[in-house]
């Protein structure tokens, strides 16, 4: 069945309605019709099965046929990401949904080639979610992370909230594998991170003063391994990763 997103505020389970957007698509795109049925969700982990009962101009009215409860990540992964060329943070925010990030930071790095004009930002995070909109109606997930305004890592530290584990990814000697910094952090707890952060870089790596920034803060470099991965490559890695060992 098609799924379509409610926001939270807009979530009614008396009275399920769709509006603007998403109603258009469901009529004027999908061509459903009366007596169709479909599946509401509202990023919040709640989820309706809905018949519709009504083709009116602009909005389509619906009843709740069955009602279900989806339970939060036992992990929340926020994902810090210098923002990449051309169309590739549109393709890591479809994957963080898909695997199951809380919330994505699009960052602007000193080596972020990217630059947003002054009121560009506001449109890329908009867009930027309703790309994530478009995977969690895909992917049946849920939980839709928030994606951010995009900001500067100094930025980023100033406002961030508190985290377990932090992690940036690193091609720095001295950085540890993942699967090391993972068996530390059970070695001296005895539960599993309940909030993390993972911050991946731009094309050619965060800056020596932005690493040692991130490390100031409290984010420990992990290596990918020997091999240099794209920063799409280096963000699934690490989210899937991170999503096997902690969910």
């Amino acid at each position: 069945m098609h799924r379509f997103y409610i926001p939270p505020n807009e979530w009614n389970t008396d009275a399920p309605l769709l509006t603007g957007a998403e109603a258009h698509h469901c009529r004027n795109v999908l061509r459903l019709q009366f007596g169709d049925k479909a599946v509401l969700f509202n990023g919040r982990g709640h989820e309706m099965t809905v018949e519709i009962v009504a083709l009116e101009a602009g909005e389509i009215g619906l009843c709740k046929l069955h009602e279900a409860t989806t339970p939060p990540p036992r992990c929340r992964i926020t994902l810090g990401q210098a923002i990449p060329k051309g169309k590739n943070m549109e393709l890591i925010v479809q994957k963080a949904v898909e695997i199951g990030a809380s919330e994505v930071v699009p960052l602007i790095s000193e080596r972020t080639i990217v630059r947003l004009a002054e009121g560009e930002a506001s449109h890329k995070r908009a867009k930027w979610q309703l790309v994530a909109i478009e995977a969690a109606k895909q992917s049946g997930q849920n939980w839709l992370p928030e994606v951010q305004t995009p900001r500067s890592l100094p930025q980023f530290f100033a406002d961030a909230g508190q985290h377990d584990l932090q992690l940036i990814g690193s091609l720095q000697s001295e950085a540890l594998h993942l699967k090391a910094i993972l068996a530390d952090y059970s070695a001296m707890h005895t539960s599993k991170p309940a909030r993390v952060l993972m911050l991946i870089g731009p094309e050619g790596d965060f800056t020596p003063a932005e690493l040692n920034l991130a490390r100031a803060h409290g984010c420990r470099p992990i290596t990918l391994g020997p091999i240099i991965l794209r920063v799409e490559t280096a963000a699934i890695y690490c989210l899937s990763v991170l999503s096997y060992e902690l969910f």
